[in-house]
């Protein structure tokens, strides 16, 4: 399968529970720190989230 690579480009500050906590479930920690997942329909789900704090690099 496919894979992405997500990005986090602004901070999590600021940002209500449920969104950080997709952001750790990403494993995103820091600002432009880039991580790879599989593309399936759960991680599209988490991204469209969070979709303002990370962008998509494919």
């Amino acid at each position: 399968m496919a894979t992405i690579k997500i990005k986090q480009i602004k901070s999590k500050i600021g940002a209500p529970h449920d969104q950080k906590d997709t952001l750790a479930s990403l494993g995103l920690r820091k600002i432009s720190q880039v991580v790879e997942h599989e593309d399936t329909p759960s991680i599209r789900g988490m991204i469209r989230k969070v979709r303002h704090l990370v962008t998509v690099i494919e």
